[in-house]
This record gives C-alpha cells, structure tokens and sequence, in this order.
C-alpha cells in the first residue's frame, strides 16, 4: 500500500477528484493547507498599502491505494491539475505499513 499526497491549486479540486474517480480511486481526504515552493509568495495591494503575502492558499488531496493503483492514481492527478505555470504543486508518494478499518476491524488492502 502506498499513499500518494498532492499539493494542488485550490480552483483544481474537482478535476482531480473526478479525474481519481474515473481510475478507481473511492476515497480521499482533502484539506486547505497554505505554503510555498519556488513561487516564494507575492505582494498585494489593500488599500493602498503593499505588504507581502508569503503563504499561498493550496489543497492537499490525500488517498492510500494499492501499490497497482499508483501509477494511475499519479497520472491522473497531473493530467488533472497540469495548468503549465508556476505552482501547480508535487506529488508525494509514501509507503504504508499498514490500514485498518475501525468499524469492521479489516486490515491490509481489505481496510481500503
């Protein structure tokens, strides 16, 4: 089992999550993180003063597959969130040791 972890443009989230669908892919977690790579932030002006924002507003998009499903899983989500400018995210790739369904006690790939 592997959980792959993609760090995305907000306005991206649908297409992912329906491009991971039409793979296979049934569940995911998503979360509205903040950061920055080489985009480095940028500065805004509010009010006439200009002050400097360093974090941007990103989606983190989360799904633990088995390891068969990973290559599409990858595929699909930079087909998906690919705009070709600067910051549109990284995908992660991290193995897992193990899953467990809390409600029915399932491990391993049962518990996906």
């Amino acid at each position: 089992m592997k959980q792959v972890t993609a760090i995305i443009k907000p306005f991206k989230l649908d297409e992912v999550r329906e491009a991971l669908a039409e793979v296979g892919v049934s569940g995911l977690t998503v979360t509205e993180v903040k950061g920055f790579g080489r985009q480095k932030g940028h500065t805004e002006l509010y009010r006439g003063a200009e002050y400097v924002v360093d974090f941007l507003p990103k989606i983190r998009v989360e799904v633990v597959l088995a390891d068969d499903m990973v290559e599409p899983a990858i595929e699909a989500v930079i087909k998906a969130a690919r705009t070709g400018k600067i910051g549109d995210g990284k995908i992660f790739v991290t193995p897992i040791e193990q899953a467990v369904r809390i409600r029915t006690g399932e491990n391993g790939d049962q518990a996906l």
